[in-house]
């Protein structure tokens, strides 16, 4: 690309859960956008891989389980002492717990497991993020929400509770740090083909792509991480440098959607 058309140059970017799945293509977009990378992960093969994939020169690894706040704190430390300061920081990483329909066979150290690191994680991430951003006077914090954040039924009771959580943190820190010039947001995409979500499911790619394609609102186009990332880049952009407090749907339609209604389940030419 052309510094023209760079829309993160000269911007430092912390990514947790960016060794794979979203994370890791997010990191790859930003740093072709010219932005500095830390990624953050507890997976260090691919997080090291990523980080060579990015090049040295603009992206480094620290190993940080989001649970643990000193890890966060030396995530946060070492963007600032590496790079100068601290643009972005995307709060991407979150679990799963096991695929149980019913919550009578829901295990409660699973419930807490997930609500730990999709909920304790981003708000630590959001916490740190803070710390160094107010004195800046400016950052955009984003952190992945999902389609579940806005419906029920589309995924596991705990995962469902840790998004509707992480939308209303994201727009009650909106509120706080828009007084020092930080935008604050979220991300709702619809399920895609990533590592998480095929051992969810227990499909691979092809079986999985099928099955969500088949429940899907916007036919003829596929969701990937790709799709996702490029939400994460304008928000992180000068782009979006008005936008703030808002959970930015990625599902083609679908949350908005009724299926008892299907008026339009068989279209018809007008």
């Amino acid at each position: 690309m052309t510094t023209t058309t760079k829309r993160l140059e000269g911007k430092v970017a912390i990514i947790t859960g960016g060794a794979s799945g979203i994370g890791e293509c997010t990191a790859i977009l930003f740093a072709d956008h010219g932005a500095k990378i830390v990624i953050a992960d507890i997976q260090d093969q691919l997080g090291q891989s990523v980080c060579e994939a990015i090049g040295p020169a603009n992206s480094i690894y620290v190993r940080c389980d989001v649970t643990n706040e000193e890890d966060v704190k030396k995530v946060v430390d070492t963007a600032i002492s590496t790079y100068g300061k601290l643009d972005i920081m995307f709060c991407n990483a979150g679990i799963v717990d096991p695929n149980k329909a019913r919550i009578v066979d829901i295990e409660k150290t699973d419930f807490e497991r997930v609500l730990n690191v999709n909920v304790t994680g981003v708000f630590l991430g959001m916490k740190h993020a803070a710390r160094v951003m107010v004195p800046a006077r400016s950052g955009s914090i984003i952190s992945m929400a999902s389609l579940a954040s806005n419906i029920g039924g589309a995924a596991s009771h705990a995962y469902t509770c840790s998004k509707h959580a992480v939308a209303g943190l994201t727009k009650n820190l909106a509120v706080e740090l828009g007084q020092s010039g930080i935008r604050v947001n979220c991300l709702s995409p619809y399920a895609m083909v990533t590592p998480l979500a095929s051992s969810f499911m227990g499909l691979e790619a092809e079986a999985l792509v099928d099955l969500l394609s088949s429940r899907a609102n916007l036919r003829g186009v596929t969701l990937t991480t790709y799709d996702v990332a490029n939400g994460a880049l304008f928000l992180a952009s000068d782009e979006a440098k008005y936008i703030s407090g808002q959970n930015m749907s990625i599902d083609g339609g679908l949350s908005i959607v009724n299926p008892s209604f299907d008026m339009f389940k068989y279209p018809r030419d007008l």
